[in-house]
């Protein structure tokens, strides 16, 4: 691809570096950003400065926050008995989505996947262990994805839990095995966190 400016040639290559977004996706982003006002090219950079410098991650629960303590962590109103563990963020939004969640989350930056070398030591799990053992959990509800690697890292931490005084359960599979939570229905998600089973009953079915 030939470019008549070097700016754009590595704006556009920038761009590319995205997820899911190609040369030519990202010539046409950069494109379209020119003929936009220059104020507001530069907000959309003042956004993403500030998302680099100012996004925290909860001291607590490893969500994205603006602040030490995540807004779901800090709300009176939440049950802090009941912690949800997800692999991201967008599985807590997916779940928020739902209305029907009330407990807290533990977000485990990822999944146990020796293919793509990633073992208990990268994820926050030692931290869910801490958290349980101080004794203000009394269930986990595990909703990380129904694949080879959810189901590894959900056995994983159940085995880390063993002679702890506290509830295991797993939504129930309104989620098709090999789903990702994001990209499931409200409706469907919301059930399968309401219909959660026993961990213990799914490790049977498998």
């Amino acid at each position: 691809m030939d470019f008549s400016s070097k700016f754009l040639e590595n704006a556009v290559y920038e761009v590319s570096q995205l997820p899911g977004i190609g040369k030519r996706t990202a010539l046409r982003l950069v494109l379209h950003l020119l003929k936009q006002p220059e104020r507001q090219t530069e907000e959309l950079t003042n956004a993403l400065n500030l998302l680099r410098t100012q996004v925290v991650y909860c001291k607590s629960c490893h969500n994205i926050s603006d602040t030490e303590v995540c807004e779901i962590c800090a709300s009176p109103k939440r049950d802090k008995s009941l912690v949800c563990v997800v692999e991201d963020v967008r599985d807590v939004m997916a779940i928020e989505n739902t209305s029907q969640y009330k407990g807290l989350y533990h977000v485990l930056g990822g999944k146990i996947s020796p293919m793509e070398g990633v073992g208990p030591q990268d994820l926050t799990i030692g931290s869910l262990v801490r958290k349980v053992k101080e004794g203000e959990v009394s269930e986990l509800i595990f909703a990380l994805s129904s694949t080879m690697e959810g189901d590894t890292t959900n056995f994983y931490i159940y085995k880390q839990l063993e002679g702890l005084a506290v509830k295991t359960s797993t939504i129930a599979r309104g989620i098709a095995v090999g789903d990702e939570l994001e990209y499931a229905d409200e409706v469907t998600l919301g059930r399968s966190i309401l219909n959660r089973v026993p961990f213990e009953n799914s490790i049977k079915a498998n």
